[in-house]
Protein backbone atom coordinates (compact mmCIF):
# COMPACT_ATOMS: atom_id res chain seq x y z
CA UNK A 1 0.00 0.00 0.00
CA UNK A 2 1.39 3.20 -0.87
CA UNK A 3 0.51 7.42 0.20
CA UNK A 4 0.07 9.44 -2.62
CA UNK A 5 3.30 10.48 -3.77
CA UNK A 6 5.34 8.58 -1.01
CA UNK A 7 6.87 5.32 -0.22
CA UNK A 8 5.12 2.39 0.66
CA UNK A 9 3.12 2.43 4.16
CA UNK A 10 3.94 -1.09 5.02
CA UNK A 11 7.83 -2.39 5.54
CA UNK A 12 8.67 -5.72 5.64
CA UNK A 13 11.08 -6.19 8.78
CA UNK A 14 11.86 -9.83 10.18
CA UNK A 15 14.17 -9.20 13.06
CA UNK A 16 13.63 -12.84 14.04
CA UNK A 17 15.57 -13.34 11.18
CA UNK A 18 18.28 -10.68 11.99
CA UNK A 19 21.06 -12.39 14.17
CA UNK A 20 22.11 -9.16 15.34
CA UNK A 21 18.54 -8.11 17.08
CA UNK A 22 17.50 -9.24 20.49
CA UNK A 23 14.05 -10.70 22.01
CA UNK A 24 12.08 -8.16 23.33
CA UNK A 25 10.25 -10.80 25.25
CA UNK A 26 11.57 -14.17 25.81
CA UNK A 27 8.90 -16.86 27.09
CA UNK A 28 11.90 -19.87 28.29
CA UNK A 29 10.52 -23.25 29.28
CA UNK A 30 7.31 -21.95 30.69
CA UNK A 31 4.88 -24.21 31.98
CA UNK A 32 1.92 -23.62 34.63
CA UNK A 33 -0.30 -25.98 36.18
CA UNK A 34 -4.12 -26.24 37.79
CA UNK A 35 -3.30 -28.87 40.04
CA UNK A 36 -2.89 -32.09 37.71
CA UNK A 37 -4.15 -30.46 34.97
CA UNK A 38 -1.15 -28.48 32.68
CA UNK A 39 -2.44 -25.66 30.98
CA UNK A 40 0.93 -24.37 29.48
CA UNK A 41 3.65 -26.95 28.65
CA UNK A 42 7.54 -25.81 28.57
CA UNK A 43 6.39 -23.28 26.21
CA UNK A 44 9.74 -21.36 24.62
CA UNK A 45 9.52 -18.39 22.24
CA UNK A 46 10.97 -15.49 21.59
CA UNK A 47 8.70 -12.34 20.33
CA UNK A 48 10.74 -9.08 18.96
CA UNK A 49 9.65 -5.37 20.09
CA UNK A 50 7.36 -3.69 17.46
CA UNK A 51 5.50 -6.93 16.16
CA UNK A 52 2.25 -8.18 16.18
CA UNK A 53 2.42 -11.76 17.30
CA UNK A 54 -0.06 -13.59 17.19
CA UNK A 55 -0.97 -16.68 19.73
CA UNK A 56 -3.34 -19.29 17.86
CA UNK A 57 -5.04 -22.73 19.20
CA UNK A 58 -8.46 -24.19 19.64
CA UNK A 59 -10.59 -23.56 23.06
CA UNK A 60 -8.32 -25.27 25.99
CA UNK A 61 -4.93 -25.01 24.17
CA UNK A 62 -2.96 -22.72 26.62
CA UNK A 63 -2.70 -19.76 24.52
CA UNK A 64 -5.38 -17.65 27.13
CA UNK A 65 -3.10 -18.56 30.06
CA UNK A 66 -0.06 -17.53 28.26
CA UNK A 67 -1.27 -14.27 27.94
CA UNK A 68 -2.78 -14.01 31.33
CA UNK A 69 1.39 -14.51 32.64
CA UNK A 70 2.59 -12.07 30.18
CA UNK A 71 0.41 -9.47 31.70
CA UNK A 72 1.13 -10.79 35.49
CA UNK A 73 -2.21 -12.14 36.37
CA UNK A 74 -0.66 -15.70 37.03
CA UNK A 75 2.42 -16.68 38.09
CA UNK A 76 4.49 -19.89 36.10
CA UNK A 77 4.80 -23.32 37.88
CA UNK A 78 8.48 -23.14 36.33
CA UNK A 79 10.17 -21.45 33.53
CA UNK A 80 10.79 -17.71 33.11
CA UNK A 81 9.34 -14.51 31.49
CA UNK A 82 11.70 -11.64 30.10
CA UNK A 83 11.08 -8.26 28.84
CA UNK A 84 13.89 -6.41 27.40
CA UNK A 85 16.14 -8.75 29.55
CA UNK A 86 14.35 -8.27 33.30
CA UNK A 87 12.65 -11.02 35.01
CA UNK A 88 9.05 -9.99 34.90
CA UNK A 89 8.29 -13.11 37.85
CA UNK A 90 8.28 -11.11 40.88
CA UNK A 91 6.84 -7.85 39.15
CA UNK A 92 3.15 -7.25 39.88
CA UNK A 93 0.74 -6.71 37.01
CA UNK A 94 0.28 -3.04 38.05
CA UNK A 95 3.72 -2.72 37.72
CA UNK A 96 4.25 -3.70 34.37
CA UNK A 97 5.11 -1.54 31.62
CA UNK A 98 1.88 -3.99 29.92
CA UNK A 99 -1.86 -2.92 29.23
CA UNK A 100 -4.32 -6.07 28.88
CA UNK A 101 -7.56 -5.42 26.82
CA UNK A 102 -10.52 -7.94 27.03
CA UNK A 103 -13.22 -9.60 24.69
CA UNK A 104 -15.72 -7.97 26.98
CA UNK A 105 -14.07 -4.37 26.85
CA UNK A 106 -15.57 -3.55 30.71
CA UNK A 107 -15.67 0.40 29.70
CA UNK A 108 -17.87 2.27 32.65
CA UNK A 109 -21.07 2.67 31.59
CA UNK A 110 -21.36 5.86 33.36
CA UNK A 111 -18.75 7.28 31.59
CA UNK A 112 -17.90 9.81 28.48
CA UNK A 113 -16.00 8.09 25.96
CA UNK A 114 -13.24 10.79 27.12
CA UNK A 115 -13.83 9.67 30.98
CA UNK A 116 -13.32 5.61 30.12
CA UNK A 117 -10.16 6.25 28.21
CA UNK A 118 -8.86 8.74 30.93
CA UNK A 119 -9.41 6.50 33.43
CA UNK A 120 -6.61 4.83 33.88
CA UNK A 121 -3.92 8.29 33.90
CA UNK A 122 -6.34 9.57 36.41
CA UNK A 123 -5.52 6.67 38.93
CA UNK A 124 -2.19 7.15 38.23
CA UNK A 125 -2.24 11.00 38.53
CA UNK A 126 -1.10 12.09 35.59
CA UNK A 127 -0.85 15.98 35.14
CA UNK A 128 -4.61 17.15 34.09
CA UNK A 129 -2.96 18.88 30.98
CA UNK A 130 -1.30 15.69 29.97
CA UNK A 131 -4.36 13.47 30.52
CA UNK A 132 -6.69 16.37 28.38
CA UNK A 133 -4.15 16.02 25.44
CA UNK A 134 -3.22 12.19 25.64
CA UNK A 135 -6.60 11.74 25.53
CA UNK A 136 -7.39 13.64 22.76
CA UNK A 137 -4.41 12.06 20.44
CA UNK A 138 -6.00 8.31 21.25
CA UNK A 139 -9.48 9.58 20.39
CA UNK A 140 -8.73 11.41 17.12
CA UNK A 141 -6.46 8.04 16.66
CA UNK A 142 -8.89 5.85 16.95
CA UNK A 143 -11.31 7.99 14.80
CA UNK A 144 -13.95 8.45 17.50
CA UNK A 145 -14.05 12.87 17.55
CA UNK A 146 -17.33 12.81 16.85
CA UNK A 147 -18.12 10.54 19.69
CA UNK A 148 -16.00 11.77 22.92
CA UNK A 149 -19.14 12.75 25.04
CA UNK A 150 -21.21 9.80 24.18
CA UNK A 151 -21.34 6.63 26.43
CA UNK A 152 -21.04 3.00 25.76
CA UNK A 153 -24.87 2.41 25.40
CA UNK A 154 -25.08 5.09 22.84
CA UNK A 155 -21.77 2.94 20.27
CA UNK A 156 -21.85 0.93 18.04
CA UNK A 157 -20.24 -2.44 19.17
CA UNK A 158 -17.33 -1.60 16.71
CA UNK A 159 -17.07 1.88 18.68
CA UNK A 160 -17.00 0.47 21.96
CA UNK A 161 -14.07 -1.76 20.81
CA UNK A 162 -12.21 1.42 19.70
CA UNK A 163 -12.68 2.87 23.16
CA UNK A 164 -11.22 -0.11 25.00
CA UNK A 165 -8.48 0.09 22.31
CA UNK A 166 -8.10 3.76 22.86
CA UNK A 167 -8.12 3.21 27.18
CA UNK A 168 -5.47 0.12 26.46
CA UNK A 169 -2.93 2.32 24.56
CA UNK A 170 -3.13 5.49 25.89
CA UNK A 171 -1.07 4.83 29.23
CA UNK A 172 1.70 3.91 26.67
CA UNK A 173 2.82 0.70 27.46
CA UNK A 174 5.42 -1.35 25.92
CA UNK A 175 3.82 -3.94 25.51
CA UNK A 176 -0.24 -4.55 24.61
CA UNK A 177 -1.90 -7.59 24.87
CA UNK A 178 -5.15 -8.84 23.57
CA UNK A 179 -7.52 -11.31 24.47
CA UNK A 180 -10.03 -12.11 21.51
CA UNK A 181 -10.49 -8.74 20.83
CA UNK A 182 -12.60 -8.48 17.93
CA UNK A 183 -15.01 -11.79 18.86
CA UNK A 184 -18.15 -9.55 19.37
CA UNK A 185 -17.91 -8.29 15.99
CA UNK A 186 -20.09 -9.26 13.28
CA UNK A 187 -17.69 -10.53 10.19
CA UNK A 188 -17.45 -7.87 8.19
CA UNK A 189 -16.97 -4.96 11.19
CA UNK A 190 -14.12 -8.08 12.43
CA UNK A 191 -12.60 -7.48 9.31
CA UNK A 192 -12.45 -3.68 9.06
CA UNK A 193 -11.47 -3.44 12.20
CA UNK A 194 -8.37 -5.74 11.69
CA UNK A 195 -6.67 -4.00 9.57
CA UNK A 196 -7.90 -0.67 11.99
CA UNK A 197 -5.69 -2.57 14.47
CA UNK A 198 -2.69 -3.53 12.22
CA UNK A 199 -2.10 0.43 11.27
CA UNK A 200 -2.77 1.36 14.61
CA UNK A 201 0.37 -0.77 15.96
CA UNK A 202 2.08 0.21 13.10
CA UNK A 203 1.77 4.07 13.73
CA UNK A 204 2.19 3.84 17.98
CA UNK A 205 5.25 0.84 16.92
CA UNK A 206 4.09 -0.43 20.49
CA UNK A 207 4.73 -4.61 20.44
CA UNK A 208 0.94 -6.02 20.61
CA UNK A 209 0.30 -10.04 21.64
CA UNK A 210 -3.12 -11.32 20.39
CA UNK A 211 -5.29 -14.38 21.62
CA UNK A 212 -7.47 -15.84 19.09
CA UNK A 213 -8.71 -18.99 17.77
CA UNK A 214 -9.68 -17.16 14.11
CA UNK A 215 -7.13 -18.61 11.73
CA UNK A 216 -8.26 -15.80 9.44
CA UNK A 217 -7.56 -12.88 11.75
CA UNK A 218 -4.44 -14.33 12.97
CA UNK A 219 -3.61 -14.73 9.18
CA UNK A 220 -4.22 -11.14 8.27
CA UNK A 221 -2.98 -9.13 11.43
CA UNK A 222 0.19 -10.54 12.26
CA UNK A 223 3.47 -10.60 11.70
CA UNK A 224 4.36 -14.29 13.19
CA UNK A 225 1.36 -16.65 15.09
CA UNK A 226 2.27 -19.45 17.74
CA UNK A 227 0.16 -22.67 16.40
CA UNK A 228 -0.94 -23.91 19.85
CA UNK A 229 -2.26 -27.49 20.94
CA UNK A 230 -2.24 -29.00 24.40
CA UNK A 231 -0.45 -26.42 26.43
CA UNK A 232 2.39 -26.74 23.58
CA UNK A 233 3.25 -24.49 20.69
CA UNK A 234 3.63 -26.54 17.46
CA UNK A 235 4.91 -23.82 14.89
CA UNK A 236 6.28 -20.56 14.83
CA UNK A 237 6.16 -19.01 11.52
CA UNK A 238 4.76 -15.64 9.55
CA UNK A 239 1.58 -16.57 8.19
CA UNK A 240 2.98 -17.53 4.76
CA UNK A 241 5.19 -20.00 6.15
CA UNK A 242 2.37 -21.50 8.16
CA UNK A 243 0.38 -21.82 5.50
CA UNK A 244 2.28 -23.02 2.55
CA UNK A 245 4.69 -25.08 4.82
CA UNK A 246 3.34 -26.53 7.88
CA UNK A 247 5.23 -28.42 9.45
CA UNK A 248 2.44 -30.72 10.50
CA UNK A 249 -0.68 -32.35 9.67
CA UNK A 250 -2.05 -30.55 12.97
CA UNK A 251 -1.00 -27.31 11.56
CA UNK A 252 -2.12 -27.78 8.30
CA UNK A 253 -5.55 -28.78 8.92
CA UNK A 254 -5.97 -26.14 11.69
CA UNK A 255 -4.97 -23.43 9.28
CA UNK A 256 -7.57 -23.10 6.46
CA UNK A 257 -8.84 -25.71 3.90
CA UNK A 258 -6.68 -28.76 2.90
CA UNK A 259 -6.87 -32.33 1.18
CA UNK A 260 -4.66 -34.86 3.13
CA UNK A 261 -4.01 -37.95 1.10
CA UNK A 262 -1.96 -41.11 2.43
CA UNK A 263 0.70 -42.87 1.00
CA UNK A 264 4.59 -44.39 0.98
CA UNK A 265 7.41 -43.06 -0.40
CA UNK A 266 8.71 -44.97 -3.47
CA UNK A 267 11.77 -42.90 -4.78
CA UNK A 268 13.52 -39.95 -2.86
CA UNK A 269 16.05 -37.48 -4.30
CA UNK A 270 17.11 -34.20 -2.92
CA UNK A 271 14.91 -31.98 -4.42
CA UNK A 272 11.88 -33.91 -5.17
CA UNK A 273 10.22 -37.65 -3.38
CA UNK A 274 7.49 -39.91 -5.07
CA UNK A 275 4.85 -41.42 -3.16
CA UNK A 276 2.51 -43.87 -3.82
CA UNK A 277 -1.26 -43.44 -2.26
CA UNK A 278 -4.01 -45.65 -2.69
CA UNK A 279 -5.97 -42.76 -2.04
CA UNK A 280 -4.54 -40.80 -4.95
CA UNK A 281 -4.94 -43.64 -7.39
CA UNK A 282 -1.79 -42.32 -9.12
CA UNK A 283 2.24 -41.08 -8.73
CA UNK A 284 2.44 -38.25 -6.57
CA UNK A 285 5.98 -36.35 -7.01
CA UNK A 286 6.29 -33.34 -5.00
CA UNK A 287 9.43 -30.81 -5.61
CA UNK A 288 10.98 -31.16 -2.82
CA UNK A 289 12.88 -33.93 -0.24
CA UNK A 290 11.71 -34.98 3.27
CA UNK A 291 13.37 -36.33 6.07
CA UNK A 292 11.92 -40.27 6.00
CA UNK A 293 13.34 -43.25 4.59
CA UNK A 294 11.89 -45.09 0.93
CA UNK A 295 8.91 -46.88 2.11
CA UNK A 296 8.51 -45.04 4.85
CA UNK A 297 4.46 -43.74 5.54
CA UNK A 298 3.77 -40.05 5.06
CA UNK A 299 0.67 -37.67 4.40
CA UNK A 300 0.25 -35.38 0.90
CA UNK A 301 -1.13 -31.77 1.81
CA UNK A 302 -2.58 -30.08 -0.88
CA UNK A 303 -4.82 -26.50 -0.58
CA UNK A 304 -8.09 -26.31 -2.74
CA UNK A 305 -6.72 -23.21 -4.26
CA UNK A 306 -3.32 -25.12 -5.84
CA UNK A 307 -5.69 -28.34 -6.79
CA UNK A 308 -6.66 -28.09 -10.84
CA UNK A 309 -10.05 -29.00 -11.75
CA UNK A 310 -10.98 -29.78 -15.27
CA UNK A 311 -13.19 -32.09 -17.13
CA UNK A 312 -10.30 -32.48 -19.92
CA UNK A 313 -7.60 -34.93 -19.05
CA UNK A 314 -3.97 -33.78 -19.07
CA UNK A 315 -1.28 -34.81 -21.03
CA UNK A 316 -0.35 -37.56 -18.68
CA UNK A 317 -2.14 -38.80 -15.82
CA UNK A 318 0.29 -40.86 -14.09
CA UNK A 319 1.62 -38.51 -11.93
CA UNK A 320 -0.18 -35.78 -10.41
CA UNK A 321 -3.52 -36.51 -11.22
CA UNK A 322 -6.46 -37.92 -9.84
CA UNK A 323 -9.81 -38.96 -11.25
CA UNK A 324 -13.09 -38.56 -9.69
CA UNK A 325 -16.61 -37.67 -10.18
CA UNK A 326 -18.00 -34.33 -8.72
CA UNK A 327 -20.19 -34.87 -5.35
CA UNK A 328 -21.15 -30.87 -4.32
CA UNK A 329 -20.64 -27.86 -5.06
CA UNK A 330 -20.87 -24.42 -2.90
CA UNK A 331 -21.12 -20.98 -4.55
CA UNK A 332 -19.84 -18.51 -2.70
CA UNK A 333 -19.51 -15.47 -4.85
CA UNK A 334 -16.26 -15.21 -5.61
CA UNK A 335 -15.56 -18.80 -5.40
CA UNK A 336 -17.04 -22.17 -6.05
CA UNK A 337 -15.75 -25.24 -3.64
CA UNK A 338 -15.89 -28.21 -5.60
CA UNK A 339 -16.49 -31.61 -3.62
CA UNK A 340 -14.98 -34.08 -5.80
CA UNK A 341 -14.93 -38.14 -4.85
CA UNK A 342 -12.27 -40.22 -5.88
CA UNK A 343 -12.07 -43.04 -7.77
CA UNK A 344 -11.01 -44.60 -4.36
CA UNK A 345 -13.92 -43.26 -2.62
CA UNK A 346 -11.53 -40.58 -0.52
CA UNK A 347 -13.23 -37.06 -0.67
CA UNK A 348 -11.24 -33.80 -1.85
CA UNK A 349 -11.73 -30.23 -2.12
CA UNK A 350 -11.07 -27.99 -5.33
CA UNK A 351 -12.01 -24.49 -5.73
CA UNK A 352 -12.34 -22.12 -8.67
CA UNK A 353 -12.89 -18.29 -9.18
CA UNK A 354 -15.51 -17.35 -10.47
CA UNK A 355 -14.15 -15.29 -13.28
CA UNK A 356 -17.89 -15.72 -15.18
CA UNK A 357 -21.32 -15.78 -14.82
CA UNK A 358 -23.04 -18.55 -12.72
CA UNK A 359 -25.04 -19.94 -15.69
CA UNK A 360 -21.75 -20.39 -17.54
CA UNK A 361 -20.52 -22.90 -15.18
CA UNK A 362 -18.07 -24.89 -17.31
CA UNK A 363 -18.25 -28.14 -14.45
CA UNK A 364 -21.20 -29.60 -12.47
CA UNK A 365 -22.83 -31.76 -10.73
CA UNK A 366 -21.76 -35.85 -11.40
CA UNK A 367 -19.25 -34.59 -14.00
CA UNK A 368 -16.20 -36.74 -14.57
CA UNK A 369 -13.43 -34.70 -13.50
CA UNK A 370 -9.41 -34.33 -13.48
CA UNK A 371 -7.80 -33.18 -10.48
CA UNK A 372 -3.42 -32.08 -11.22
CA UNK A 373 -1.59 -30.14 -9.06
CA UNK A 374 2.00 -28.69 -9.58
CA UNK A 375 4.88 -30.85 -7.59
CA UNK A 376 5.66 -27.51 -6.06
CA UNK A 377 2.24 -27.05 -4.71
CA UNK A 378 1.90 -29.75 -2.26
CA UNK A 379 3.94 -30.48 1.26
CA UNK A 380 4.91 -33.59 2.14
CA UNK A 381 4.36 -34.15 5.80
CA UNK A 382 5.73 -37.55 8.22
CA UNK A 383 3.81 -36.83 11.24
Amino acid sequence: MTEAGGAPRHKTVEPWNDPGQSPYIQIAGVSKRFGAFVAVDNVSVDIFKGEFFALLGPSGCGKTTLLRMLAGFEEPSQGRIMLEGEDMSTVPPYQRPVNMMFQSYALFPHMTVESNIAFGLKQDRVPKDEIVRRVAEMIQLVQLDDFAKRKPHQLSGGQRQRVALARSLVKKPKMLLLDEPLGALDKKLREQTQFELMNIQEELGITFVIVTHDQEEAMTVSSRIAVMDHGRIIQVATPAEIYEYPNSRYVAEFIGDVNTLEGRITQLGTDFIEIKSAQAACRIRAGHGVEAPVGGAVWVAIRPEKLNISVTPPDDTSVNCMRGEVWDIGYLGNLSIYHVRLESGQMVTSCLTNQTRLVERAITWEDSVYLTWAPSSCVVLTG
